[in-house]
């Protein structure tokens, strides 16, 4: 499918009322495309082939990007493993199919860093995908995701389909999840700092010992990054999304109390795990192939995070 693949066609955003979504339909809206749906989960389970094929068969789209996904950190992955299996792989294959029987023009789906095996040599080349198997505590969501790019590639093969996959980092940003059961680490530290510095405890516990690494993308550059792959790529080659920049865990935590202005102690529990010991990416084909890169500096990121945090907290049925 050629380049241009946005301005006026009719989108079908799934997740597009979530985190990552609802940043992706923002920079969708500038490529102006005819129309975008949004279906809502609470009003159509995807992981039931016949709602999805009622979803597509009442929208007619001519794109599908599917970012709808059963998440979380470390912790509700190892209490999960199963559901998110299960729910990630079934929700992409009925999708994908039932995507193709209908002549959808496009399919664009979210992948995960956590498809990548647990030692990959870093920074992560897209080409080292499969050189081992994935971080044991969110190995069967890795998995769950990393066979739906071997289906994109085997539709792309057998029928045509034009199915990209895109790889987005650890993504954090305004609207994300700070429940603490299933949170990933950079809300769970803001949540855990603020509500610290609010009831001026002397100290945060944090979960592990610090030394693992992460790269994190801001939502809003993640989004233009899927749009921009959308708009312009169409290779059964995944791509990597992110921000090229490491930083350890222990480092991250008092970057956070510094934003925040928290100045308790920290105290680690080495009997929580880690997880994968480092993750970078590297994304020079996103460059090369669709002229992404990241803008948003980690810090200035975190800042505006913290601020959309204390500032909605209320909103989001958080006290």
């Amino acid at each position: 499918m050629a380049t241009g693949a946005i301005g006026g066609r009719r989108i079908l955003v799934t997740g597009g009322a979530g985190f990552l979504g609802r940043h992706v339909c923002q920079a969708l809206e500038s490529y102006k495309p005819s129309d975008i749906f949004v279906p809502r989960s609470k009003d159509h389970d995807l992981r039931q082939p016949d709602v999805v094929r009622k979803v597509l068969a009442n929208y007619k789209p001519q794109i599908v990007i599917h970012l709808a996904a059963v998440v979380g950190g470390i912790g509700a992955n190892r209490e999960n493993p199963g559901k998110y299996f299960y729910d990630n792989a079934v929700m992409g294959i009925h999708l994908m199919e039932e995507a193709r029987l209908i002549g959808v023009e496009k399919y664009v789906q979210a992948g995960t860093i956590c498809a990548y095996p647990k030692f990959t040599p870093v920074p992560f080349k897209e080409d080292d995908l499969w050189n081992g198997y994935p971080e044991e505590t969110n190995a069967p969501y890795g998995v769950a995701k990393k066979a739906l790019i071997v289906q994109a590639q085997s539709y792309r093969q057998q029928y045509g389909m034009h199915a990209i996959s895109l790889l987005p980092v650890n993504l954090y940003g305004p609207w994300d999840n700070f429940d603490l059961q299933s949170s990933h680490v950079i809300p769970a530290l803001i949540r855990k700092v603020v509500e610290a510095k609010e009831r001026k405890s002397p100290f945060i516990e944090a979960w592990g010992t610090g030394s693992a690494s992460r790269e994190f993308l801001f939502v809003r550059d993640a989004a233009q990054g899927i749009v921009l792959g959308t708009d312009g790529y169409d290779k059964p080659d995944p791509v990597n999304l992110g921000s090229g920049y490491e930083i350890t865990i222990r480092d991250l935590t008092n970057l956070i109390c510094e934003l925040a202005g928290y100045p308790g102690e920290i105290r680690w529990d080495p009997t929580k795990p880690d997880g994968q010991p480092r993750r970078c990416l590297d994304t020079t084909r996103a460059k090369a192939e669709f002229g992404f890169v990241a803008k948003t500096s980690l810090r200035d990121g975190i800042l505006e995070t913290i601020d959309w945090y204390q500032k909605n907290k209320a909103a989001i049925g958080i006290a």
